[in-house]
This record gives C-alpha cells, sequence and structure tokens, in this order.
C-alpha cells in the first residue's frame, strides 16, 4: 500500500472541462469576462465574427502562456503550466469591426464549482440566434446532469455497497463482512492520517481516518474535494465505487472518516483478468492527500 500525506499534486483538469456560452454585457461595471484555464490544455473563445489577430493581445504572457493562436473567428489560449491561485492575466480580443472585448485569464478554482472552459462561444448581442441557441444548449446540458444526480442519489439509496460504506464510516465494522488486511499510518505539520483496507466477499474497502492537528493563526478547517477510484491514476480509467463521509470539513482538533467500497467488478479487465486499482482523495483546494493501492488480491471469493 502508498500512503501520500499532502503534495503539491492537483486534480486532473479533464475532471470537469466545460463548453458554456459568455454574452458580453453592455454594463460596464460587468464588461470584463473571465475565462478559466489549466496547465498544458488548450480553451478555445469563438466569436460570431472574424477575430483582428494585430490587435488582439494577452498581456505578459511569455514564460506562461503558449503564444496566443488567433484565426477566423477563434483565439485559442493555452498555458504552459498550472497558473497560481492568484495569477490573473488580461487578454483583450478585438473582433474586424473595431469592437473589443475584454477578458480576465484565471486558474480554474479548485471549489466543487470549479471548471477548466476547454470551449467558450462569446456572443455581443445576447438576443441574437445563435446566442439564444447556445444559451439553450447550456440549459439542457445543465437539466441533463440535474437528471443524472438525482438518479444517482436514488440509486444509492438502494446499494448495498453504499450501505456497507455508511457503516465503516459510522464505525461500525462489525456489521459488515469485511476483514481488515493492512493499516498505515503517517503525520505531517498540519494532518494525522490513517488508513486501513479490508478484504471482503467480492468486494474491497478502504476506511481512512484524518486528524485536523493544524492550529495555526488561521485555524482554517480542513475540506473534502474529491474521491476517484482509477487504473493509472487518470480520470481516463475511472472505477465506480461507494463513497460516504461523516463530515465533509474537519476543523482543528477534530477527526473525520472516509470509507469506499470498490466492487469485483472495478478490478475486472477485458481479458477477464484482474487488476491493482488506485484511491486518491483531495482536499479543498484541489491538492492530493490520500493515495492508495487497492491490491486486486483483497477481493475474496
Amino acid at each position: 500500500m502508498m500512503l501520500v500525506p499532502c503534495v503539491a499534486m492537483a486534480r486532473d483538469p479533464y475532471d470537469k472541462g466545460v463548453i458554456r456560452t459568455e454574452k458580453i454585457s453592455e454594463h460596464p461595471e460587468n464588461s470584463t469576462s473571465t475565462v478559466y484555464v489549466s496547465g498544458q490544455v488548450a480553451t478555445v473563445l469563438r466569436f460570431e465574427q472574424d477575430v483582428d489577430p494585430l490587435k488582439t493581445k494577452l498581456l505578459a504572457w511569455e514564460g506562461r502562456f503558449e503564444p496566443l493562436l488567433v484565426g477566423s473567428k477563434k483565439v485559442v489560449i493555452e498555458p504552459l503550466r498550472e497558473l497560481y491561485r492568484d495569477e490573473m492575466v488580461p487578454l483583450l480580443v478585438t473582433l474586424v469591426d473595431g469592437t473589443e472585448i475584454p477578458f480576465i485569464v484565471k486558474p480554474r478554482s479548485f471549489e466543487k464549482w470549479g471548471w477548466t472552459d476547454h470551449q467558450v462561444n462569446v456572443f455581443k448581442d445576447p438576443d441574437s440566434y445563435n446566442a439564444v441557441v447556445s444559451a439553450l444548449y447550456d440549459s439542457l446540458k445543465k437539466e441533463r446532469k440535474l437528471r443524472e444526480e438525482n438518479q444517482r442519489l436514488r440509486e444509492e439509496e438502494s446499494s448495498i455497497d453504499h450501505a456497507y460504506a455508511t457503516l465503516l464510516a459510522n464505525g461500525q465494522q462489525k456489521k459488515t463482512p469485511f476483514r481488515r488486511e493492512k493499516f498505515w499510518r503517517s503525520k505531517n505539520e498540519d494532518m494525522d492520517i490513517a488508513v486501513e483496507l479490508f478484504s471482503g466477499p467480492g468486494k474491497a474497502a478502504v476506511l481512512v481516518h484524518l486528524s485536523n492537528t493544524y492550529y495555526g493563526d488561521s485555524g482554517e478547517p480542513w475540506s473534502f474535494d474529491g474521491a476517484f477510484v482509477t487504473r493509472d491514476y487518470t480520470s481516463f480509467t475511472a472505477r465506480p465505487f461507494a463513497l460516504r463521509l461523516d463530515r465533509s470539513t474537519i476543523a482543528p482538533g477534530q477527526t473525520g472518516k472516509i470509507a469506499v467500497v470498490v466492487d469485483k467488478s472495478a478490478f475486472e479487465t477485458k481479458d477477464g483478468g484482474m487488476t491493482d486499482l488506485a484511491l486518491q482523495i483531495f482536499r479543498g483546494d484541489g491538492l492530493l492527500q490520500v493515495a492508495a493501492v487497492l491490491e486486486a488480491s483483497l477481493i475474496r471469493q
């Protein structure tokens, strides 16, 4: 088993990439739009008119961005690296009719609402046909996501894996079929971490104990950002699992538990074999807090 205590490793930018509509406001105080980017990920701004490449500028881009690509109705932005939280880069896009549209380029937020812009469809006239159609597609996508989330929550209510995860998070291991196989503890300057790995009939489980030991001036609570089970630490090989927390934020002096249950089917390969999986848990600022290898041998027949 591998345990990683809080390293500077951010979430995969592909986890939440979006295509969205941006309508330019006519009010001066709301005239600057924001574009959210991730390192080495191209973001495309698409306009209704052609863009003037000579008058479109990304300020102070050297060393932080690839040269701006401007052609036809598109502008392509690609950071060379992840931007720091306080980095905000001005972008001025000028259309061929002389219209200037200012933007602020920012790093994607690591809050739950944060995203990376993969494409932004920009409309100067919010009432134009294309603007209305694009906004309609945005609304339909949001509605579909809400339906999918509601369906997921309904399925969780009757899921045996989520029931087991709830029991583990509530300290009721004896009511589950799991047997503890490995235990690991780690400490750093602001968090004590203990990880228990369990084997089970047709399933494996992990129980993570997090104790917030930070008593600095800010006294900020630890917060949960997300968890992933994958085959190679990328979102492209993500596998399903059940997750339960006894609390999503942990104040200094408090302890919280995160329980994960993974079914045998997640370990199976296309050729009928079994493979090891990796669990990653991210904290509120987007950095990796815990990584553990789930060996296929945890699955008891």
